[in-house]
């Protein structure tokens, strides 16, 4: 199996077989995110060298592959066309596969459309990751996501019309100390909107080579403390409404926090609490992310 660049999965995926269905990622203009900055550049590979590669681990692991993950970092955005091809031939190698999922940011999903997600769910796409980040249309120009709240709603329900689960990632403190209330309420909002099957937390840190971490070391965005950080997470937890399932599974997280909503809610609610009684010396330190 052949892969180039840099392979990231979501710590969901750590089962599965990843087999590179593209390469770097087509928006790549993220202040926060160093993954694609130095290359390589975005492109689909040909169908037929993916499909060489679904045989070749066929080959390696027989029957026993059960989900499948499609890197790179926004995979959603190649034909749909192509996609569903590989995820067909991929079920008809991998009789057991239970699950296929890609990457994908709004504003691909949006340019597919409803009827193009549904015939993807029809070939076997079954899961998204999407990048939310913030439902704060501030914040999202800052970060140079390159999509807004409205777009974010219109994918998301795309995707749930589709029938393909949804996961959204939020990170916390991307609106720094200035924005903190609005990021919260703004989120929530958008979540609430969309109710997608997953609400996935991630706790901002700062990467090298990004335009974000020079803007920190400029005095131009102030970082959340870890309190910080937590009462944020309580406001946006308080706001949400939607039925969905809250996971915090990843290192940047100062607390774990994972359940259904809104039956969880006031157990979490009552986690953060706890949390915010402990020293913040407690907690993890401030790092600068290599990777």
């Amino acid at each position: 199996m052949r892969y180039e660049g840099p392979i990231y999965r979501p710590p969901s995926e750590a089962d599965s077989l990843l087999i590179q269905a593209t390469v770097g990622c087509p928006h790549n203009k993220c202040s926060f995110c160093m993954v694609y900055k130095k290359g390589p550049a975005y492109r689909v590979r040909p169908v037929q060298e993916i499909c060489e590669d679904i045989t070749e681990a066929r080959k390696m692991y027989g029957g026993r592959v059960r989900t499948l993950f499609f890197p790179a970092g926004n995979t959603i955005a190649m034909p749909a066309k192509d996609l569903s091809y590989i995820c067909l031939f991929a079920t008809e190698k991998f009789p057991l596969l239970k699950r296929i999922t890609v990457y994908g940011s709004s504003q691909y999903i949006a340019r597919k459309g409803a009827q193009e997600l549904k015939s993807l769910k029809t070939g076997g796409l079954s899961r998204i990751h999407v990048g939310l980040e913030s439902g704060d249309d501030e914040i999202l120009r800052r970060v140079k996501k390159g999509t807004n709240a409205s777009e974010h709603v219109e994918a998301g329900r795309f995707v749930k019309e589709a029938g393909i689960e949804l996961s959204e990632y939020v990170v916390l403190g991307l609106g720094g100390l200035e924005r903190t209330k609005e990021h919260a309420a703004a989120t929530a909002e958008v979540l609430n909107a969309i109710e997608p099957d997953f609400v996935r937390l991630r706790t901002l840190v700062p990467k090298v080579n990004t335009l974000l971490l020079h803007q920190i070391k400029k005095g131009l965005f102030q970082p959340l403390s870890p309190h910080q950080v937590l009462m944020e997470t309580r406001e946006l937890l308080k706001n949400l409404e939607c039925n969905t399932h809250l996971i915090s599974d990843h290192y940047t997280n100062y607390i774990n926090l994972t359940g259904h909503l809104p039956e969880n809610k006031e157990k979490l609610l009552r986690e953060i609490e706890q949390a915010l009684m402990t020293d913040e010396t407690r907690f993890r330190p401030f790092f600068i992310g290599t990777q």
